[in-house]
Parts: C-alpha cells; structure tokens; sequence
C-alpha cells in the first residue's frame, strides 16, 4: 500500500475575486506533487466533512453554527480575517475532516498527509489568524475519545504559536502540544503550550534545527504517545510575508526529514499537515511540497511506501 494522502478537489472551489489565492494552492500543490512524482493517484484518499458530532468535540453548536451561516459579529469576522462565503464553509468543514481521515490512515499505515489543515489559531468558541475550526485539535479529541489512541503530541513547527491549540487542551494530559515559534510574532498573548520553543528573530538554519532537535526526540521518548500530529507550516521561511525566522527551503528539509525520522525510528504514527505560509503562489505551493519530499524520503527508508 503507498504512502496515503488526503486531498479533496473542492479544496479550490471557488471564492470572490479578492479570496481566491489561499485556495488555489490547494489545486496547485496537488498537481505539482504528482508532476513531481511525489504521489501518485492510487494514493489519494477523498475526506468527507466532518461531522457535526465531531466537530463538537471541540467547537460549541453555537460557534459553528454562527459561522456557518454567516452570522458572527463584525468582530469575530475580523478577528478570523474570512469571509463566510460557502465555498469557505465547504472548505473548512472538509479540511477538518481531512484531518481525521489523515490521522486514521497514519494510525494504519505509519504515515499519512494532508494537503491542507494547520488552523491552530482557531479557539473553541472563536476563530482567529484565517483559522476557523481547529483541525488537529478535533482530530485528536476525536480519537481520544472514541479510544483509538490514549495519548497524543501535536508538533507545531508553523512560524506563529499554536495559541489555538493549547487553549483546547489545558485541561486535558492525553494531548501534549510542543510549539517552535518566532517569539515576537502573532499572537500577541500566546497561550502556553505544555513546551513553547520561542524563537527570536532571524533565527537561520543551524539554531532553529538544534532548538528542536535538543527536545523532540527526549519528548518523545518520555511520552511515547500513539500518534504525532505535525504542523508543517513553511512560513518560518526567510522570504515568508508574515514569518520573522529565516530558514531556507533546505532548512525547511531538514527540519522535516528531523521530525518523521524521530517519529517513525521509534514507530510512532505520525500524520502531517501543510499548515501555514505567505509569499507568491509558485514559491509558495512549492514550499508546500517539501514535507511531502521528506514524507517520501522517510516512507522509502522505513519502507512504508
């Protein structure tokens, strides 16, 4: 069986004019990495939305429903930075919904990625940052409590905090959230996460590889959790509009290739999402694919594919 990968084509459905960017890279990814040869078709799995039952194992009816019929305040609009057009609400209840699937498909086959997911900012009761529901936090409560895991590490390596994330389970030990951030960028109040790497500006290759690699391999042996959720959000990157990090695609490899070898050397599932990232499309998409090149790598050498 190769290495499975959730997409969904409605991904790019459309949106006005002045929206259309963040999902055309959906549609764009897809059909670089199989120009790439980095996934072939037999290998695409389709999500379905997630459920509503699901989704409120995190997001109160009240909240989701609001957003979805395009109700919230002038300020919870804002604060997300979306409109609720419904190609944007198909999105993101298929995108949460790909998440899930990609965390069961790691659960069976050792890894798995999505081709999209990583809204980390997004709280139980608002949306924050262009995060709406928070993928991996459903996913992983999903899966805790229909006991298919018992305990869980989210490794968010995207440039921003995972405020979002750590917010939905301080009360909850079965879920460990380990965030590397530039430690000056949005959010402005962070919610501490149960291990913060906070990362000052301009931070190159060398330091940002070392910050992680001193910690994750310790945590996981510590922990030994069933299933590692990994952000790979590429706006660490130097050219990044709204990253301060200063990583180069090769540094962005490496750190990649770093966290699916701790992982999968102890074999422990892990299931990847793109997270995020702010630049001109074709760079943009581009460095999108680098976790799916690491994910191949790594596949190969483990011989999951």
């Amino acid at each position: 069986m190769a290495r499975p990968v959730v997409y969904h084509p409605r991904y790019s459905a459309e949106l006005p004019s002045t929206h259309r960017f963040p999902m055309a890279k959906f549609k764009l990814l897809h059909q670089l990495l199989l120009d790439q040869g980095l996934i072939e078709r037999k290998q695409i799995y389709v999500p379905l939305s997630i459920s509503r039952r699901d989704l409120e194992e995190i997001h109160p009816r009240r909240y989701h429903e609001t957003f979805s019929r395009d109700q919230l305040t002038r300020p919870e609009q804002r604060r997300i930075g979306l409109p609720a057009t419904s190609a944007l609400v198909q999105r993101t209840w298929l995108a949460v919904g790909g998440t899930l699937l990609t965390a069961r498909l790691a659960l069976r086959y050792g890894l798995a990625n999505h081709l999209a997911g990583g809204t980390h900012h997004a709280h139980p009761e608002f949306g924050s940052g262009f995060c709406i529901f928070n993928d991996c936090a459903v996913a992983a409560r999903v899966l805790l409590q229909r006991h298919e895991v018992e305990k869980i590490l989210i490794v968010d390596l995207d440039v921003h905090q995972g405020d979002g994330s750590a917010a939905c389970f301080q009360a909850d030990e079965r879920v460990t959230t380990f965030s590397v951030h530039a430690a000056s960028n949005f959010p402005l109040r962070k919610v501490n996460s149960d291990i913060d790497i906070p990362l000052p500006d301009g931070t190159e290759d060398q330091d940002y590889l070392a910050a992680i690699g001193d910690q994750l391999p310790d945590v996981l042996d510590q922990l030994r959790p069933q299933l590692v959720l990994f952000n790979a959000g590429v706006d660490p990157h130097r050219d990044d509009r709204l990253g301060r990090l200063h990583l180069s695609n090769d540094g962005l490899l490496m750190r990649d290739r770093l966290v699916l070898d701790a992982c999968l050397r102890r074999k422990i599932p892990v299931a990847t999402v793109i997270g995020g990232g702010y630049d001109n499309l074709e760079p943009l998409v581009r460095r999108h694919a680098i976790v799916f090149r690491a994910a191949a790598e790594q596949a190969r050498l483990f011989n999951l594919a």
